[in-house]
C-alpha cells in the first residue's frame, strides 16, 4: 500500500510542478486594447530581429531608426542620447567581430517619454536593450524584451493616462558591458526623476519569465508585485533565495546600474530554451511566443501599477518571499522566520512525543535520522557533481567561449541526469541503503569522487563531501532503524538548517522552513490519527503534504538549475534533502524495499546516461564566439 502512495505521490508532485512551469497562451493580435498581446510584440520583433544588430553595423542602425519611428507611432516624445563606450567595450567587441570604430566608439539610447498628469511626481521608467551580439540576431535577448516594452506602452496609453510620467529607455550597448545604461544614469537629466525601474532581459529562447532581481530594501516592490502577480497571465514566477544569489553573482544588466543608484525596481528575464543564447538560433520563429507573453503581461502590470501608485515603493527592509506554483506570492518579514521555526519545533516535539509512546520511537533513532540526511547531502554532492561531468567540463574550466555556449545548450540534459541521480538517492535513502553492502557503498563514493576529481580538478568541498559520504555509507548502524526515526530525523536536519539560514541569510530561510512546517503538520496529524503509519488516514495528510511540497520544490529546482547548475549542480541536493523528508514515511516497506532499490539503480543509470547523451547531441563545434556578459 505504501508503495501505491509513494509513487502516486511523486507522480502527482511532478504534474503538478509540470503545470506549474507552464507558459501561458500568446494572446492574439485582436486581444483588448488594454490587455498585453505576444502576437502584436511578435510583429516588431520579427522586424528588429532580422539579422544580428550589434553596435556599429549597419543593421544597428536600421535596428535604431525603426525603434525611433515605432516611439513616435505610440505618441511618445522621442529623443536620442550618445556617450563613449569603454576601451574594454570596444576591445571586446572586436574579439566578437565587431567595428566599434562604424560607431565612433559611442553608444547611443532611445529615450521616450509619455507625459503624466503630474509632471512633479517620481517617473517609472520600462527599460530594454537593443544592441545584441555580432552571432545573433537576438530574438529574444533582447529584441523581445524590446518589443514588449513597446506593446506594454500602447496598452498603458488605451487604460488611460497615469499621474506619473513613464520613460522608455531602450539602452545600447548593453552586450559589451553595460555601457548605454551607464551613459544615461551617469548624466541624463531624466535619471533622478526616474524613481523605479521595470528591466526586461533573457537568456534563452523561452520558459516562464521571473523576477529575478529588485532593488536593495525591496520589502514595498515585493508587496507591489504581489498585488499584480494575480493580473499577470499565467501568473509570476520569483522568490527572495533568487535575489539574494543573484546579488551575489557578477553577472550584470542594466538594471544593475540603477540598482547600484539606490533605485527600486524589478528585472524579469527568461532563460528557458537556453541552446538559443547568443547564438544563430536566436530567431523570431524558434522565439517562445508564450514566454514573450509571460514577460510582457508582466512588464504591463507592474509598470502600470507603479504608475498609478499614489506613492512609489521606498527603501524598506528586504522581503522574504516565494510564488505558490506561479499563482500568487507569499512574502513575510525576515523576523517571522523565526516564529515559523518555533510553530515547527512545537509541531515537531508534538509528532515525536505521540511517536515516542505509541510506536516506540527513540531519540536515539531521531538523530540517526538526521544522520541519514548527512549522508543524502554528502552523497547527493559527490554523485550530483560526477554525473554532470558526464556531461562536459565544468563552464568555470572551459577552454573556450565556444565551449560555454555548447554547455549551455547542454543544459536540459545535465539538469534530467543530475535530478535522475538525486532521485535515485532519494529512494535509496528510503527504500534502505542499509540494505547494500557498506563497505561496496563506501567504495563505489570513493570511486565516483576520485573519477570526478581526475576529470573536474580538485574541489575542497567534493573532498569534503566524499570524507563524509564515504565514512557514513561504512557504518550502517548509523542509519535510521524505523520509519517515525527517518522522519523524524529528517525533520530535525531541516530545522536546524533552516535556523541557520534564518541567522545567516534571513532571505533564504524559507527554503527549509516552509517545507518543515508543513511536514511538522502533517506529521503531528499522521501521530494523532494512527502512529503506526499503516492506515490511509495518517497516510493520506502525508501523501498530500508531499505531493504539494515536491512538487513546490521541482517547480523551484528547474529555475535554479538553468541559473547556476552548470557549475553549481550540488544546488539541487538541498531540494532532494527536502523531497526526502516529505516522502519518508510512505517507505514501501520490507517486502519491497528490494524492488525499489532495483528502480533506484535504473533510475541512477538513466540519469548518468542522459548526462553523457548532451555530448553527442551537442557537441563541442561551434564557430568562435565571444564570452557571455550577462
Amino acid at each position: 500500500m505504501r508503495l501505491v502512495w509513494l509513487t502516486g505521490s511523486l507522480v502527482l508532485a511532478l504534474l503538478l510542478a509540470v503545470l506549474a512551469l507552464q507558459v501561458p497562451a500568446p494572446a492574439p493580435a485582436d486581444a483588448p486594447a488594454t490587455a498585453f498581446s505576444a502576437h502584436r510584440a511578435l510583429a516588431d520583433v520579427n522586424e528588429i530581429a532580422r539579422a544580428p544588430h550589434p553596435v556599429g553595423s549597419a543593421e544597428h542602425a536600421r535596428v535604431q531608426a525603426f525603434l525611433l519611428r515605432r516611439m513616435e507611432m505610440l505618441g511618445l516624445q522621442t529623443s536620442t542620447q550618445s556617450g563613449p563606450i569603454s576601451r574594454g567595450a570596444a576591445r571586446y567587441l572586436r574579439r566578437m567581430g565587431g567595428d566599434p570604430a562604424a560607431a565612433d566608439f559611442t553608444a547611443t539610447n532611445l529615450v521616450g517619454l509619455l507625459p503624466g498628469r503630474n509632471p512633479d511626481l517620481p517617473a517609472v521608467a520600462l527599460m530594454a536593450h537593443y544592441d545584441t551580439v555580432p552571432m545573433s540576431a537576438g530574438a529574444a535577448d533582447d529584441s523581445a524584451g524590446v518589443a514588449a516594452v513597446l506593446e506594454a506602452v500602447r496598452a498603458i496609453r488605451a487604460r488611460g493616462p497615469a499621474d506619473r510620467t513613464l520613460v522608455v529607455l531602450l539602452t545600447d550597448a548593453e552586450e559589451i558591458g553595460l555601457d548605454g545604461a551607464r551613459v544615461f544614469w551617469g548624466g541624463h537629466p531624466l535619471r533622478d526623476r526616474i524613481g523605479a525601474v521595470v528591466n526586461l532581459e533573457a537568456r534563452g529562447g523561452g520558459g516562464r519569465a521571473m523576477m529575478f532581481e529588485t532593488g536593495r530594501g525591496n520589502a514595498q516592490t515585493i508587496d507591489l508585485f504581489a498585488r499584480v502577480a494575480g493580473r499577470v497571465d499565467g501568473g509570476v514566477t520569483s522568490n527572495s533565495l533568487a535575489v539574494f544569489v543573484y546579488e551575489l553573482m557578477p553577472n550584470g544588466t542594466d538594471f544593475t546600474v540603477p540598482r547600484d543608484r539606490g533605485v527600486q525596481g524589478l528585472n524579469l528575464a527568461f532563460i528557458g530554451r537556453p541552446e538559443q543564447y547568443h547564438a544563430p538560433a536566436s530567431t523570431p520563429e524558434a522565439l517562445d511566443a508564450g514566454s514573450v507573453q509571460h514577460i510582457g503581461s508582466q512588464a504591463l502590470e507592474a509598470a502600470d501599477a507603479l504608475l498609478r501608485s499614489p506613492v512609489l515603493p521606498a527603501r524598506a527592509g528586504d522581503a522574504v518571499y516565494a510564488d505558490l506554483f506561479g499563482r500568487m506570492v507569499v512574502s513575510h518579514p525576515p523576523a517571522l522566520g523565526w516564529a515559523l521555526f518555533g510553530a515547527a519545533a512545537i509541531l515537531l516535539g508534538f509528532a515525536v512525543w505521540r511517536a515516542r509512546s505509541r510506536a516506540g520511537l527513540s531519540p536515539a533513532d531521531v538523530c540517526r535520522g538526521a544522520v541519514d540526511g548527512m549522508w543524502l547531502l554528502s552523497t547527493g554532492l559527490v554523485v550530483a557533481q560526477a554525473v554532470r561531468l558526464l556531461g562536459g567540463p565544468m563552464a568555470a574550466r572551459a577552454e573556450s567561449a565556444d565551449a560555454y555556449y555548447v554547455l549551455l545548450a547542454r543544459l536540459p540534459w545535465l539538469e534530467a541526469g543530475v535530478a535522475g541521480a538525486l532521485l535515485a538517492l532519494v529512494l535509496l535513502l528510503v527504500g534502505g541503503r542499509t540494505r547494500l553492502d557498506p563497505r561496496w557503498l563506501a567504495g563505489a563514493v570513493v570511486l565516483v569522487a576520485a573519477a570526478a576529481t581526475l576529470y573536474g580538478g580538485f574541489d575542497p568541498v567534493l573532498a569534503g563531501a566524499t570524507a563524509v559520504s564515504a565514512g557514513l555509507s561504512a557504518f550502517p548502524a548509523m542509519a535510521a532503524r524505523s520509519t517515525w526515526g527517518g522522519w523524524s530525523g529528517l525533520i530535525a536536519l531541516a530545522l536546524v538548517l533552516g535556523a541557520a539560514a534564518q541567522a545567516a541569510a534571513p532571505a533564504s530561510a524559507f527554503l527549509f522552513l516552509w517545507p518543515a512546517l508543513l511536514a511538522t503538520a502533517a506529521a503531528a496529524l499522521a501521530a494523532g490519527l494512527d502512529p503506526g503509519l499503516a492506515r490511509w488516514p495518517s497516510l493520506a495528510p502525508v501523501a498530500l503534504a508531499a505531493v504539494l511540497a515536491v512538487g513546490w520544490l521541482i517547480s523551484l529546482g528547474h529555475p535554479v538549475f538553468l541559473g547556476v547548475g552548470m557549475d553549481l549542480p550540488g544546488a539541487l541536493v538541498l531540494l532532494a534533502l527536502l523531497a526526502a523528508m516529505m516522502v519518508r514515511p510512505l517507505e514501501p516497506g520490507v517486502r519491497l524495499r528490494r524492488p525499489l532499490l532495483i528502480a533506484a539503480a535504473a533510475i541512477l543509470a538513466l540519469g548518468a546516461g542522459a548526462a553523457a547523451t548532451g555530448r553527442f547531441v551537442e557537441p563541442m563545434d561551434r564557430p568562435a564566439a565571444s564570452t557571455p556578459t550577462t
